[in-house]
């Protein structure tokens, strides 16, 4: 079936995560993807210890399964020449440099759209194009402490502590594809291109929209709470089990009534303690001491399994291997097969939704460094003898 950005080609001068991040979703919707990569390749080739074959690192292959790799050294005049080339030719520009890198280079956004009048052109970069931080450097976890982010997880009174992966440049991705898309759309509908600019700290903040939305509209100040949800229901927590962890949200009366039915305590709706929501916040550290004697008689799954089928939001608490091979996930093809460049078989994760166009079927390989040079230089019309040339 025919993916929303088929036809369109990204050129992307993007490394390590939240810009191969963004592409990747573009080519997951069908996009051509050319990766353009020094002669060193994106550091994300060997991040963490190799795993596979041919500087293909795990955290690489992730991220980059589809996408076409093209070497070129942009200090060089005829190489340089070639980018041009493919820019005259390209839907969409990705780069996730400091500002300014790429107009130093003959790249930025006035010299690309004077090559292609309509393209669209997506920077990447901390603090964004503007501001009185836009040239400092910044990855993951430099934008989870600026933004607040690294203040919110924990119990009170606990360090300050990043979240356990890159949260800031998954998102920062998400958004400059989404962006990118939006962008496109309106090229269709005008034809005209634009520049669009998405900062990290930007987006860690939208990001935290549950929290930074009421600080800014009413001071509200978040605080830690450990995992009590975002409700403050004594019931919208983690429990201890007879083994492993449950997660309950339980919010409302009529599910918290449905949750002590399917427990066996109908005598806590009726405890004056614990009548109503309000009730239960006030009393909450008794309602817990009742709960975990309670949720000690049975095992994690066990408590999940009969919560599940009462209609009680609940779910044990789960490794990261455990979730990716649940039936659930393999029933939503989330997990897509990639045949590696050496034959060996492997998965990454698809797009996060389905629909039409969206079914889940095997990916592209990932890229060897520079593996489609000759293929997309051939395909600028380059000759043989100058191909040979270009590449040496």
């Amino acid at each position: 079936m025919t993916q929303a950005l088929k036809g369109i080609q990204v050129l992307d001068f993007t490394h390590v995560l939240a810009g191969p991040i963004a592409t990747n979703h573009l080519a997951l919707q069908g996009a051509d993807v050319i990766k353009v990569e020094s002669a060193a390749g994106d550091t994300m080739r060997n991040y963490g210890g190799q795993a596979f074959a041919d500087g293909l690192a795990p955290s690489f292959v992730s991220v980059n399964a589809g996408k076409r790799s093209i070497v070129l050294d942009l200090k060089r005049g005829d190489h340089l020449d070639i980018a041009r080339r493919l820019v005259a030719r390209a839907d969409v520009v990705m780069e996730n440099f400091r500002p300014g890198v790429m107009d130093r280079l003959g790249l930025g956004y006035d010299a690309c759209r004077a090559l292609r009048p309509d393209i669209v052109y997506c920077s990447v970069s901390g603090f964004g194009q503007a501001g009185p931080l836009k040239g400092h450097p910044a990855i993951d976890q430099i934008i989870q402490s600026m933004s607040g982010l690294m203040t919110l997880s924990g119990e009170a009174g606990s360090p300050s502590m990043r979240v356990g992966f890159p949260i800031v440049d998954t998102f920062t991705g998400l958004l400059a594809a989404f962006a990118t898309t939006a962008a496109l759309l309106e090229r269709a509908r005008t034809g005209q291109g634009q520049m669009v600019d998405v900062a990290m700290l930007d987006a860690a903040l939208v990001m935290m929209v549950s929290v930074a939305g009421p600080c800014l509209a009413a001071g509200v100040r978040p605080r830690k709470q450990g995992n009590l949800g975002y409700s403050n229901s004594p019931t919208a927590d983690t429990f201890p089990t007879a083994s492993g962890e449950i997660t309950l949200g339980v919010v409302r009366q009529d599910q918290f009534e449905k949750f002590c039915h399917a427990i066996e305590r109908s005598d806590l709706p009726e405890d004056e303690r614990f009548l109503d929501r309000h009730a239960r916040q006030k009393n909450g550290a008794a309602l817990r001491s009742e709960l975990i004697a309670t949720l000690a008689r049975h095992t994690a799954l066990e408590w999940e399994l009969r919560l599940g089928r009462a209609g009680v939001a609940a779910s044990a608490v789960r490794e990261v291997h455990e979730a990716l091979e649940h039936p659930q996930v393999a029933q939503r093809g989330l997990r897509r097969n990639v045949r590696l460049p050496d034959g060996q078989l492997t998965q990454v994760l698809g797009a996060g939704f389905t629909g039409r166009g969206h079914e889940a079927a095997d990916s592209a390989p990932p890229p060897r460094l520079g593996e489609h040079t000759r293929q997309v230089l051939a395909e600028l019309g380059c000759a043989p003898a100058e191909i040979e040339q270009l590449c040496a």
